[in-house]
């Protein structure tokens, strides 16, 4: 069975109503992504971090997998699908993926400030940290996520799988963040990479087959032209 790679960005859950991380005025939400997403931020203002990030939980906690979602899990009937995403949203383990690796963390989770890498489940039925909200060890909770300006431990484990890929799908992301965007460069030459986005990327790779689409439609036009593949 062959090995398909999806590496996918904030279009992938736009159809589902998760608001995209930065807009065109580097907003989000209305906050300065300086004061929401960087360490400096949550030293700073603690609670409004947590506030932000509660809000986006319950915005979460309201939305569906789409259409592409659920295409991706389809494809596990003929490929051996491994979705790395950048996404902190939990919308393809919603929706049945079974192998994910999230490179920017997860929404649904918390940490400790002393241990950013032992995460712990957030119950949907208490979506909020608050402070004073302790691990075991007495230390304050923050939301499990990769702000600006702190390592990325996921990539390298990333940038392993995606060598081994068979076929390399990318949806929804502009390939602009860094370390994420480098992951192309892991790809083995001569093998096809699949782009649906329904805006221009900009990319230097040439072996790119480009649809352009939502993430929904996208998905369905890419399962059309993989079954013409075999």
């Amino acid at each position: 069975m062959k090995k398909l790679i999806v590496l996918s960005g904030a279009g992938m859950s736009a159809e589902s109503g998760i608001s995209t991380f930065r807009d065109s005025n580097g907003l989000w939400e209305q906050h300065r992504v300086e004061d929401v997403a960087t360490p400096e931020g949550f030293a700073k203002k603690p609670e409004l971090v947590l506030d932000f990030y509660n809000q986006r939980r319950r915005q979460l906690l309201k939305c569906q997998p789409n259409a592409g979602h659920t295409g991706l899990v389809a494809l596990e009937k003929d490929f051996e699908v491994h979705i790395i995403t950048q996404n902190v949203d939990n919308l393809h383990e919603r929706a049945g993926s079974t192998r994910v690796i999230h490179l920017h963390g997860e929404l649904m989770k918390s940490c400790s400030v002393t241990d950013l890498c032992t995460p712990y489940d957030i119950p949907p039925e208490h979506p909020d940290i608050n402070i004073g909200d302790k691990d075991t060890n007495g230390c304050q909770l923050r939301p499990f996520i990769v702000w600006f300006g702190e390592d990325v431990p996921m990539i390298k484990p990333a940038a392993k799988l995606i060598q081994q890929a068979d076929i390399v799908v990318v949806i929804g992301t502009s390939l602009n963040v860094y370390p994420a965007a480098g992951l192309l460069d892991c790809v083995n030459s001569g093998c096809p990479i699949f782009l649906i986005d329904p805006n221009d990327v900009a990319t230097y790779r040439r072996n790119i087959h480009f649809i352009r689409a939502g993430a929904s439609k996208g998905v369905s036009i890419l399962t059309d032209m993989l079954k013409k593949m075999k």
